[in-house]
């Protein structure tokens, strides 16, 4: 990041690139490094609880199961319009209370409540897959719990693994431990659904669904919704901790790109500039992404500087 002329942070970070047979085709860093998917994992938790609903759902509502939303207005009445078909209140969702991550959704939303968690779309589908499977929905995310141990043969196929650590998300359900390249054969894998076999059909509503309502997946100043609104056949997905992936439908790749330090501000930018050095951007969607490709800095309300993306792939 450089203020004033000065280079007064620097975030490191590893990325991976591969094919969907899981072979790295591109890196910076350590594709080897060690990571939760946290909610980068939401596409493929979607997929498992669609297959258990057993029902097509509109393209908002499926796109809000694989979101990490910013908790606008918009993105609570679809999840809330999930738990209608589920029979259920938001009094069912096991995510914790929050408040949205949109500051002016924050001022509006009193005090915090779980449908205002970024998560509560996944919460709301994997509710409404307990409901139409006859499975606990009190239980849901418990490790043991019949939903739960279907995600972690999904995770286990996706990304080409024998075995995968589990620990526990932010938002109370498993998460998965796996290297940064096994992440990226499961976007490139979403890339081209038929590598991941019985699930191939729900894995492909959910991708379509995000690329056709990306505001559902984020919202308002987010990038991952910005990627998808101007390329239309990039997938992005933000999680925590500074971890970025995404989908190239055109070329079949998958990334997964992590920010050692756990920030943000640098992964967006680094994120953009290895979907630029894939020839993933076009012209147009470089100009539309312009406030993500060099964030500005501010300094009394004043432009002083910006964040820059310094990262070049090598061969993997």
């Amino acid at each position: 990041m450089i203020r004033s002329g000065l280079q007064e942070s620097v975030h490191l970070g590893d990325v991976a690139v591969c094919d969907r047979l899981g072979r790295v085709v591109a890196s910076a860093g350590e594709a080897a490094r060690p990571v939760f998917a946290r909610s980068c994992m939401k596409p493929i938790q979607a997929a498992v609880s669609l297959q258990a609903i057993a029902e097509d759902l509109p393209a908002r509502q499926l796109a809000v199961m694989c979101s990490s939303h910013n908790g606008e207005p918009e993105h609570v009445r679809v999840v809330l319009g999930l738990l209608r078909r589920a029979g259920l209140s938001a009094e069912a969702l096991r995510c914790p209370p929050s408040y949205p991550l949109d500051p002016a959704s924050m001022a509006r939303s009193g005090k915090p409540r779980p449908e205002l968690s970024d998560c509560s779309g996944k919460h709301a589908g994997m509710l409404l897959a307990c409901r139409r499977s006859g499975w606990d929905p009190a239980s849901y995310p418990r490790r043991g719990h019949p939903l739960q141990r279907r995600i972690r043969r999904a995770v286990l196929h996706a990304s080409g693994l024998e075995t995968v650590a589990t620990g526990v998300d932010g938002c109370g359900v498993p998460v998965h431990a796996m290297a940064l390249s096994s992440l990226a054969t499961v976007y490139a894998r979403l890339a081209s659904p038929a590598a991941l076999g019985e699930l191939e059909p729900q894995a492909r509503a959910c991708i379509e669904a995000m690329l056709a309502e990306p505001y559902m997946v984020g919202g308002r100043d987010r990038a991952d919704t910005a990627i998808m609104a101007a390329t239309g056949d990039v997938v992005a997905k933000a999680g925590a901790e500074g971890l970025y992936c995404a989908s190239l439908i055109g070329s079949g790749l998958g990334v997964a790109l992590k920010v050692a330090d756990g920030g943000s501000r640098a992964g967006r930018a680094a994120l953009i500039r290895i979907l630029r050095e894939l020839h993933a951007l076009s012209p147009a969607a470089l100009r539309d992404l312009r406030p993500y490709v060099r964030p500005p800095v501010l300094g009394g309300g004043r432009l002083v500087g910006e964040v820059v993306a310094d990262v070049t792939l090598g061969p993997g």
